[in-house]
């Protein structure tokens, strides 16, 4: 039986969730155009597992990118054009706020935000790691904020029972955190970091994986394959209803597998970068299982890692005083190791 305490978290977790009344079930699809696979394939399923052979055999060519000529600075706020289109004007205009600090000496952390974060989700935390003498790039996940297509209110055309806009959402993610890796380094910044929160740990997980450049990583809540994440999670019950009855967990993480952490594991042998931990101990949107499998397997491949633990869940690390304790620690942790 769950102590007090927990009871206590718990009721917060579902309170903090439920603020939302906007979620929306959405029906399930194979999403094969996303892919580049046509929309008449016969047996869709089957389509995308062969195509997904092909991307986990050269992930490198899978988030691989053109290099970005029309970066545009204009009072902290960076645009450009996303390397990997999408159907939507608005979510192929990259944003990203930039906060240079005084006394960085090249060091730089991309920040990518969790899900459905707002416009102002992760400046604060971007200013303190000015604080910490780190500059710091936030960079807008695909169809967030502006980047958002008319008509919708949340970005569930980032996570979705549309699997293959699932994966093309996380694909032109991970290139456009590359491309914003090459801005700062164009900048003059020699030591570069990443640090991700829920959605944006997967995504700074990948990125780092992809890319040599990357010294220090930062995962905020921590999962293996983002299709678990995603059937199991509070925060995306209605995500789950959309799959549910259309496909299984096994199907699912198979066909997800290129857009999650625990595929690329691999790529971190040998390499000289430094990673944090974050999590909560009574998380129910990253279960803490998966965080602790995710935990003993990236210590197994080699890379100093470290971690911390928060005595709460994954919606309460956004209140006081969890947020401080979080806010902190990561920094603390950036201004030792990069």
């Amino acid at each position: 039986m769950p102590n007090p305490y927990a009871r206590w978290i718990d009721r917060q977790e579902n309170r903090l969730a439920s603020r939302d009344n906007d979620r929306v079930v959405r029906p399930f699809e194979w999403g094969l155009e996303w892919l580049g696979l046509g929309t008449a394939a016969p047996d869709p399923a089957r389509a995308i597992s062969e195509a997904a052979r092909g991307w986990l055999a050269d992930s490198d060519a899978f988030f691989g990118y053109a290099p970005v000529a029309d970066y545009k600075l204009d009072a902290g706020n960076l645009t450009f054009t996303s390397p990997l289109a999408s159907p939507f004007p608005e979510n192929n205009c990259v944003r990203a706020a930039y906060f240079p600090a005084a006394g960085a000496d090249g060091r730089a952390v991309l920040v990518l935000p969790q899900w459905n974060a707002d416009e102002q989700g992760h400046i604060s935390l971007c200013k303190l790691l000015n604080r910490f003498n780190i500059a710091a790039l936030r960079m807008t996940l695909p169809y967030h904020g502006r980047r958002m297509p008319p008509g919708q209110t949340r970005a569930d055309y980032h996570v979705s029972s549309n699997v293959g806009r699932t994966i093309h959402a996380c694909r032109q993610a991970v290139v456009d955190a590359r491309a914003c890796l090459d801005w700062l380094e164009r900048q003059g910044y020699t030591r570069l970091g990443v640090l991700g929160t829920s959605l944006g740990s997967c995504i700074a997980f990948i990125t780092a994986a992809h890319d040599a450049r990357v010294r220090l990583a930062v995962y905020n809540h921590a999962s293996t394959y983002f299709a678990d994440a995603v059937w199991t999670g509070l925060a995306t019950r209605h995500v789950r209803q959309g799959l549910d009855g259309s496909i299984t967990l096994d199907e699912l993480r198979h066909l997800w597998k290129i857009i999650s952490p625990f595929t690329f594991l691999d790529r971190m042998r040998g390499r000289d970068i430094r990673s944090l931990i974050v999590w909560g101990r009574y998380d129910t949107t990253f279960l803490p299982c998966y965080t602790r499998e995710m935990i003993d397997a990236l210590r197994a491949c080699g890379p100093p890692l470290e971690t911390f633990v928060l005595p709460c869940g994954h919606y309460t690390t956004g209140q006081f005083p969890f947020n401080l304790m979080d806010g902190f620690a990561m920094c603390l942790f950036v201004r030792r190791n990069l």
